[in-house]
């Protein structure tokens, strides 16, 4: 296990044995019964002290584990044995939904690690959109956007198979995981640009994946940008335009008290 203290933003990370990701730090100690909290971003709780795992532990008064992971889809939940196994250790799991965008797809595939990151195009990506220069694109939301900035009826076929790919693949991850899983439906309302996500899961999507759960839970929250908070979270120099694209600490407790419920009826 290593574990990594972090000036900018008072973030620390830490890694598990096994694991090649990083996760939200300190480390917790694993011996003792836990819920497992597996996500991206807003489970990492970037620019946070308390993400929501850790308000979980005080509200439960049991260890609620944080295994969030910045730029964490469902392809890196799936390439990652080590963090499976972990979590088949828990309780109970909370599995935030993956980013939708970022997961390799028959148009285009990702980094395995940084979902975030566009690797290359496919041939058929390269078909659709001949007139594209894909060398100079390096971010899975840059793609969409320069995409859908073409504003034709082709922007529909990438959004249905990422649709398609999205609950294929997040299907597999949940059937990977042997305890209860309370899947977080979390709706992250953001700014306008590359930081938004032109494609998202709906009910139709969710309500696939409702057999291979325990329990969902639904939350909307806002990133700091649009909800007045940002006095509210930790960041460095020079870090203010990032900052205003994560949840505060409000947001973090809403969805806390959101989960308590269902994982108080778990017991």
């Amino acid at each position: 296990m290593s574990f990594h203290e972090m000036n900018r933003g008072g973030d620390s990370v830490c890694q598990y044995k096994g694991s090649k990701l990083w996760f939200r730090g300190p480390p917790s100690d694993l011996s003792d019964p836990f819920v497992a909290c597996l996500g991206g971003e807003e489970t990492f709780g970037r620019f946070v002290e308390q993400p929501f795992p850790a308000e979980l532990t005080k509200l439960l008064g049991r260890p609620c584990v944080n295994f969030g992971s910045l730029f964490c889809g469902a392809d890196a939940l799936l390439a990652d044995p080590a963090l499976l196994e972990l979590a088949n250790r828990a309780e109970i799991c909370v599995l935030q939904t993956p980013d939708l965008p970022c997961l390799s797809n028959r148009f285009y595939r990702v980094h395995p690690r940084r979902n975030d990151r566009f690797l290359a195009p496919s041939h058929d990506l390269e078909q659709l959109f001949p007139e594209v220069d894909f060398t100079e694109i390096h971010f899975v939301r840059h793609l969409l956007t320069r995409l859908h900035a073409l504003q034709d009826a082709r922007f529909e076929v990438i959004a249905q198979e990422l649709r398609e790919a999205w609950v294929r693949t997040t299907s597999k991850v949940l059937r990977q995981i042997k305890p209860p899983v309370i899947l977080l439906w979390l709706e992250v309302q953001r700014q306008e640009g590359m930081h938004s996500d032109l494609v998202l899961p709906d009910v139709e999507m969710i309500n696939q994946l409702r057999p291979l759960c325990t329990g969902i839970v639904e939350c909307s929250v806002r990133v700091t940008g649009q909800s007045e908070s940002l006095e509210d979270v930790l960041f460095g120099t020079l870090q203010q335009p990032m900052a205003e694209h994560v949840i505060g600490p409000s947001a973090h407790r809403e969805i806390a008290g959101k989960l308590l419920p269902v994982l108080r009826d778990q017991n």
